[in-house]
């Protein structure tokens, strides 16, 4: 079993920033693979980010350039740096976590509002 615990979510203008934090109850180094999910009531989850074990990070187009992912194995933590905020990144931001056994897990979730 893995507990995901988010953080770092609020109220931003357009055009700030917000870091997001994913602390894992374990080690992260054997995860396969780290990422970021955000969902709105309106549309259907999406991948926001992804990193892999070995270090390779994929962002959705509509992030790139303005959101970074990036992990502190000694903190057990994943992160998501997100600069110049459009209020279409409103959304519950979700850590997930795969592991090489194929097993998945969730956090709880961080709500990300950005105001126009």
């Amino acid at each position: 079993q893995v507990q995901l615990v988010e953080s770092g979510g609020g109220l931003v203008q357009a055009g700030g920033s917000l870091r997001l934090s994913c602390v894992a109850s374990r080690s992260i180094f054997s995860f396969n693979v780290m990422g970021w999910y955000r969902q709105t009531p309106e549309k259907q989850r999406e991948l926001v980010a992804a990193m892999t074990s070995g270090g390779y990070r994929s962002y959705a187009d509509s992030v790139k350039g303005r959101f970074t992912i990036f992990r502190d194995y000694a903190k057990k933590t994943l992160y998501l740096q997100m600069n110049y905020l459009k209020p279409e990144d409103t959304a519950v931001y979700y850590c997930t976590a795969d592991l090489t056994s194929g097993e998945q897990y969730w956090g709880q979730g961080t709500q990300v509002t950005v105001s126009s």
